[in-house]
């Protein structure tokens, strides 16, 4: 086995056997990514996609609360208040398009979702070839309630999940276990938490199929299948006004309360995901959605509500965001549009026959 960084390092690298092992070491701030972060994933994958010796990469997080939270927002609330996003635009590049070649990794990249999983933690591990999930998983896409916008791919995964389930994660930012993931299609196999010391190892000189086989179960019954009913059906709605009447209309008490989980994310945000995803649905690659989401990254910086949204839940806590506009019906659907515009000079590209910004 053999150490490629130090253990203060934001991400350790090393191979035992045949495998390349990347862990994601900020544990006090749930491996949170940054930009250093996302730079040191690419090289690594960059390296073990050329080295024979190298046949599957696995990818978990240090610490006991999970493999990643998301994005380091604080330093993005940081950069929008001093430098008007301008190195969060810069990360979110960079992290769009090791979400891209996750997905298209040649050999298998296993991610191992223990634990805490959410935004961008989502984006580098549910994007991967085999997702490995634990009665401690915890997943989600929990941008509407800091008034942005689920990205890192994240439209596309939940756009393709069973009937409105996505809409319905996208809009509330609700977390599921592991049951739900698989449902959903943003995981792939159970494995016992007990278990991944032994599962993680063994891929050191063992196939992923036949690890898997070895260690893998049947994962506990999941929640939303129960409530399939009242979701198809008031997430199918054109608008997020009407999914919010035809929640609290359905005559089920889950979803009265769904509906004012929804009324306390950011109005914007609300419109402008729900606009994504209808959009993603239209489009045909992974490649395609990661284009339209960095415009929508992009832009939503330049509106107050992702700044007052991190103020709220992480700088002050004071949990009670003062949104703007502060209702629904206040969001134009100019405001929504603008999110979508082709960004001159400065589009990600990744999409064929689409122009990126030059360095």
């Amino acid at each position: 086995m053999t150490t490629a960084d130090s253990d203060e390092a934001p991400v350790l690298l090393r191979t035992q056997g045949r495998a390349g092992h990347i862990v994601l070491n900020r544990p006090r701030t749930i491996n949170a990514l940054n930009h250093p972060m996302v730079r040191l994933m690419d090289d690594a994958l960059s390296g073990w996609e050329r080295d024979e010796a190298v046949a599957t990469v696995i990818l978990t997080g240090a610490g006991a609360r999970g493999l990643c939270a998301g994005g380091d927002i604080r330093s993005i609330h940081d950069d929008i208040r001093a430098g008007g996003g301008s190195a969060s635009v810069a990360f979110w590049r960079a992290e769009y398009r090791l979400n891209a070649r996750i997905a298209r990794f040649p050999k298998p990249y296993v991610a191992v979702m223990d634990g805490i999983v959410m935004g961008g933690g989502v984006g580098v591990s549910a994007h991967g070839s085999v997702r490995i999930v634990t009665e401690r998983s915890r997943i989600a896409m929990p941008e509407t309630g800091i008034g942005f916008v689920p990205d890192v791919g994240g439209t596309y995964l939940l756009t393709r999940a069973p009937g409105e389930l996505g809409t319905h994660l996208a809009l509330t930012g609700a977390a599921v276990g592991a049951g739900d993931a698989l449902l959903c299609g943003i995981a792939d196999h159970y494995v016992p938490s007990e278990r991944l010391p032994d599962f993680t190892a063994a891929l050191a000189d063992t196939d992923v199929g036949e690890a898997i086989e070895r260690y893998a179960t049947a994962a506990p019954e999941g929640e939303l299948a129960a409530h399939r009913e009242w979701i198809d059906a008031c997430y199918a709605a054109d608008s997020v006004e009407e999914i919010v009447d035809r929640l609290y209309n359905s005559g089920d008490q889950a979803a009265k309360e769904t509906a004012e989980t929804i009324l306390g994310k950011s109005p914007t945000a609300l419109k402008v995901t729900l606009a994504s995803l209808r959009r993603a649905r239209a489009l045909s690659s992974l490649e395609e959605v990661l284009d339209q989401e960095y415009r929508v990254s992009a832009t939503a910086i330049t509106a107050p509500d992702m700044v007052e949204g991190i103020r709220a839940q992480v700088v002050d806590k004071d949990r009670n965001p003062h949104w703007s506009p502060a209702e629904l019906r206040q969001v134009t659907d100019a405001d929504v549009a603008r999110h979508f515009a082709p960004r001159d000079g400065d589009e990600l590209g990744l999409a064929p026959g689409t122009a990126p910004r030059c360095p």
